[in-house]
């Protein structure tokens, strides 16, 4: 493929998601043909699916996201199934080590009561890892694969599938599981100090005399204060996942493109690929770690009621 494309029109190709969205009636189509009725259907190039807007999905973050959670529960499932008292077998001794090690970083960063945080963890930081490795695949393989197979299938130009194998370096899914995160620290903390206590930790912190004459005026910068505090969190938390994961797919992408510069740049790019592949094992299982990290100290902090009391006195 990126023999066929300029250097330009390849990294936008690969830059780009299968996304299915609706197009408005006598809209022109990238291979030329005019829509009679509004349609839904798959974006034939990068304007069709900034056209399609806010509600345009994208299939490959959906199917590989999906796919990928699916098998974190089968495997850890069978292994779970399959566990004896005895001597381990490989598999079992590695998801044991996985387990133990989730659940010691929980004990450590979240200090109170709730079975759902250490299995949520757990889940985060396979699954992030999952989707993160997917990155490790030659960025053609797949993605050339599924646009012949589904050029063959309706007879579309190669060039007009995208098809993207990275859920992480797509920022509707890193900031749709930070929101999903937000929702979780929102009603933990309206669960754990109440409605009127989490509207005294959003108005009466970090600026609180005791005077209620005073603390009135003190509210709206208290509330402002808190506010880009509190969504600060799932934003920083998506885009960092988001960053880190869309940079080191570029760089894929750019080495990609020096396979096709002669023999010398064979040679190099093979070499550019596999040291950023070793150095790039570090980063998607650190990246995985700190999102899983991070959303546990928001558990905590939405269960820490401390600063509460501390307005109380």
């Amino acid at each position: 493929m990126a023999a066929e494309q300029t250097a330009t029109g390849y990294i936008q190709h690969h830059l780009q998601n299968l996304a299915y969205g609706k197009l408005p009636a006598g809209y022109t189509r990238a291979d030329g043909t005019v829509l009679t009725d509004s349609t839904w259907t798959i974006a034939h190039s990068s304007q069709e699916a900034a056209d399609m807007g806010f509600w345009a999905i994208h299939l490959d973050t959906l199917g590989w996201s999906i796919g990928l959670g699916l098998l974190f529960c089968f495997l850890f499932a069978r292994a779970a199934k399959k566990a004896t008292p005895g001597v381990p077998s490989g598999f079992q001794s590695f998801v044991e080590l996985v387990v133990d090690f989730i659940d010691k970083v929980v004990k450590d960063t979240f200090p109170h009561r709730n079975s759902m945080v250490a299995p949520m963890a757990l889940t985060i930081f396979v699954w992030v890892f999952l989707m993160n490795l997917m990155d490790l695949v030659p960025v053609d393989w797949l993605p050339l694969a599924f646009a012949h197979g589904a050029s063959a299938a309706t007879g579309v130009d190669p060039h007009h599938v995208f098809f993207k194998v990275v859920p992480t370096t797509d920022l509707n899914a890193t900031l749709g599981m930070a929101l999903a995160v937000f929702a979780l620290m929102i009603f933990f903390s309206i669960r754990e100090k109440g409605v009127l206590g989490f509207v005294k930790e959003l108005t009466l912190h970090p600026f609180h005399s005791g005077k209620w004459y005073v603390d009135i005026f003190l509210i709206p910068f208290n509330f402002l204060l808190e506010a880009v505090s509190l969504i600060a969190k799932p934003v920083s938390l998506g885009l960092r996942l988001f960053g880190n994961l869309y940079a080191g797919e570029m760089i894929f992408i750019l080495i990609a493109i020096v396979f096709g510069v002669g023999v010398l740049g064979f040679i190099g790019a093979g070499l550019l690929q596999m040291g950023w592949a070793i150095f790039h094992i570090l980063v998607i299982t650190l990246q995985a770690f700190v999102f899983m990290v991070l959303t546990t100290v928001y558990m905590a902090m939405a269960h820490n009621r401390e600063e509460e009391h501390a307005h109380d006195q």
